[in-house]
């Protein structure tokens, strides 16, 4: 049923488009553009009335766009009615939109007569002043016809009043003709409201220039004077001018005796004015009201101009796609069990992989890919590592391509942006010929491998290292705007153009399928090289004792890049509140570096923690085993993980963890078995370390389950499951081609 309902949406889909187009055709071909519309107007009315002292013409007020009342009711009477011309008195535009005044020439072309409009505060509204006068003419002009003389005043005040009043003056002190008739959107006179529930209340012409302007119109011997702005009709006579409010040529009316739908009838003989409202007996059904704003909304949108039309053609052709796919391509949510990544077994892969960073770099992500590098290498697979370059004189490696950096991403910063423009990194993949590329970061030299995976036909493999909505402090964008948008669909459209996705965690499968990724997924954890932790010569760790705890000292360990991201204002916070209520003496480790260590050193200075808290620095990796068997507890604060690699490797050495619980950690800390998690509450980390601290049996069994459980995560086991995952990749590929 869902099926036959989006095929019947693609095909009403691609007539419409087909509809469109034509219109379009249809308007650039027989819709002429238009222009000084008054000049030609005015033109034919002087020809009309020519020698003529009796005439008709007729006056509406508020067309307001409407085609249910003007347009089908209104202009067929006034087409069979003998009129020599028509003026709208005001708003006859439903704003000053291009298209609203697309839409009134298209509806006043159906007139068998002249026509000319006064400049009202609906053709005003929307910057409409220049479009009127574009199209129109000046907003405030007057031309002699027959024997009258026919005045449009500028009411909304655009044009500035004390000039009109002038121009008004001269031209009346001028004018000779018997008959004086005036035009101003808003009236002069107040008219009662009573039965309009106050639709508008500053209808009137400008209070402080009303009465300058009634007293000039009144003592010149203006005939009559015509006004629009309220949906009713109302006659009053001041002095010997009439004053007509005419509003019910289409805008909204009340249909009752004070408002209703109607047109005024000017009958002129001689010097006589006989003014009779004409009263339309029907209204307009409010369903053909809103069909008739959607029809001048497709009107106008094409007619303005080809770049409205181009865009909405191709957000139909967008939906059609996508209805195309949803209808015709066959979907199988289920793996392909036809595929048998066994059958790849023996085979040697060459595989490059890409990354942003690598080391000497050092992080989890670079240790991550060399680690995965040294399993596949050892499995017999040829590994092409595709990372920056961090020096210019850097010793080259076989299987290392080092990209020229174009610059470092921070002053001072490790991180290294490599030139993906480069035709060396063509070369050199090409002549690599890769079976699979191996991606690790969803942009840049990441973003750079999977255009040439698809440049080679080989499949592209991503794996999600990093949460990128907690790095927007390193993006030129306002943080909302990444964290919460930006960097879920860079990771969304990057994983779904890859043929597979590895991610550490099943809380980061979770996340990925939670934004939209469709493709198949692999979770596993980095590997650790568990045996290196076991093989730290006692010596190693006696020296580090004698230099960091030289006084027994509980030794704490944090390893962490130094940067906003991982939360070490709060570690600092936690260990400030560790002193204050522990008894063992103790001394916390941070192992790394970054941009924030000047930072961290006068905070801790100003925490006064100098003698608690080192900042090691940067340790090489093959290091880090002594620092972890020296440490008693593992610390981590950080909330940007997608896997906790040093934790894993913390628990190889025996040290239970207390980390702050995010995605990553989640999956890895066992509260009460291998550590403990809390949510960021530094009074409740506090007291977990120290429960450690002081709990002799409880610290001896976390301990011991901490190493059990880092045992089952080694690098061949990692290596292996790749290994087979590729196998799987490649399988679904070939069947593909």
């Amino acid at each position: 049923m869902a099926k036959n309902a989006l095929r019947v949406l693609f095909w009403l889909n691609l007539i419409l488009v087909a509809a469109l187009v034509t219109y379009k055709i249809y308007l650039n071909f027989f819709e002429r553009d238009f222009a000084a519309e008054h000049a030609f107007q005015v033109e034919n009315i002087e020809e009309r009335l020519n020698g003529k002292s009796n005439y008709r013409f007729a006056v509406v007020g508020n067309v307001s766009n409407s085609v249910g009342i003007f347009e089908r009711k209104i202009i067929p009477q006034l087409n069979r009615g003998n009129y020599d011309f028509v003026v709208s008195a005001g708003n006859a535009v439903s704003s000053g939109g291009e298209d609203k005044y697309r839409a009134i020439y298209r509806t006043l072309s159906r007139l068998k007569m002249p026509y000319l409009l006064a400049f009202g505060p609906q053709e005003e509204s929307r910057i409409g002043g220049y479009r009127f006068y574009d199209h129109f003419g000046p907003l405030h002009f007057s031309f002699p016809a027959g024997n009258s003389r026919f005045i449009f005043l500028d009411s909304t005040g655009t044009t500035d009043f004390g000039w009109q009043y002038r121009w008004l003056e001269e031209d009346l002190d001028a004018a000779d003709e018997a008959n004086l008739i005036l035009f101003s959107a808003h009236p002069f006179y107040p008219v009662d409201l009573s039965q309009l529930f106050e639709l508008n209340k500053n209808y009137l012409f400008n209070d402080s220039d009303r009465l300058r302007f009634t007293q000039l119109i009144e003592s010149t011997g203006v005939d009559a004077v015509f006004s629009a702005n309220l949906p009713r009709y109302e006659l009053q006579q001041h002095e010997e001018t009439q004053y007509v409010v005419t509003g019910g040529a289409g805008g909204l009316v009340i249909n009752n005796e004070q408002s209703h739908y109607h047109f005024v009838a000017v009958t002129v003989e001689g010097d006589t004015i006989t003014i009779e409202e004409k009263r339309i007996d029907s209204g307009q059904h409010p369903v053909w009201r809103t069909l008739e704003s959607f029809w001048f909304f497709v009107h106008s949108l094409f007619y303005v101009g080809y770049l409205n039309f181009i865009l909405l053609i191709s957000g139909f052709a967008v939906i059609a796609t996508w209805l195309y796919n949803r209808v015709f391509t066959e979907r199988n949510y289920y793996p392909d069990f036809d595929n048998d990544p066994d059958a790849l077994n023996g085979r040697l892969l060459r595989i490059a992989m890409f990354t942003n960073n690598y080391l000497p770099y050092v992080g989890g992500v670079p240790i991550s890919i060399d680690r995965l590098r040294q399993g596949l290498s050892k499995l017999g697979h040829k590994v092409l590592i595709v990372a920056p370059s961090y020096a210019k004189n850097e010793k080259k490696e076989r299987l290392v391509f080092r990209v020229r950096a174009l610059l470092p991403l921070k002053k001072k910063s490790q991180f290294r942006l490599g030139n993906v423009f480069s035709v060396r990194t063509f070369r050199r993949i090409y002549r690599f010929r890769p079976d699979i590329i191996h991606v690790h970061h969803p942009f840049w030299l990441g973003k750079l491998g999977l255009i040439i995976g698809n440049w080679l036909n080989v499949p592209v493999i991503y794996t999600y290292h990093t949460r990128l909505e907690h790095y927007a402090h390193y993006v030129p964008l306002p943080g909302p705007l990444f964290r919460n948008l930006v960097s879920h669909t860079i990771v969304r459209r990057f994983a779904n153009r890859c043929d597979g996705v590895v991610v550490p965690t099943e809380s980061a499968e979770e996340y990925l399928r939670a934004i939209g990724v469709r493709k198949r997924i692999l979770v596993q954890p980095t590997g650790i090289d568990y045996q290196a932790y076991q093989n730290v010569s006692e010596d190693a760790i006696a020296s580090l004792k004698a230099k960091y705890a030289p006084n027994g000292e509980r030794i704490l360990v944090s390893i962490s890049r130094l940067s906003q991201e991982k939360n070490l204002g709060f570690l600092l916070k936690a260990i400030r509140q560790l002193q204050e209520q522990a008894e063992q003496p103790f001394r916390l480790l941070i192992i790394g570096d970054g941009p924030v260590r000047n930072h961290l050193e006068a905070t801790i200075k100003k925490m006064e923690l100098t003698s608690s808290v080192i900042l090691i620095g940067a340790v090489p990796p093959d290091e880090i085993p002594a620092y972890c068997r020296l440490g008693d507890i593992f610390l981590f604060a950080s909330r940007s993980e997608t896997q906790g690699m040093v934790i894993l490797e913390a628990m190889a050495a025996g040290m239970p963890v207390v980390a702050v619980r995010s995605s990553g950690i989640d999956d890895i800390v066992e509260n009460g078995y291998n550590g403990f998690k809390t949510k960021v509450d530094k009074v409740e980390w506090a007291s977990r370390i120290e429960q450690l601290l002081s709990d002799t049996s409880l610290y001896e069994k976390l301990s011991t389950n901490a190493k059990n459980f880092a045992v089952g995560f080694s690098i061949n086991h990692f290596s292996i499951n790749i290994n087979k995952f590729y196998g799987s990749v490649l399988c679904s590929k070939k069947k593909s081609k």
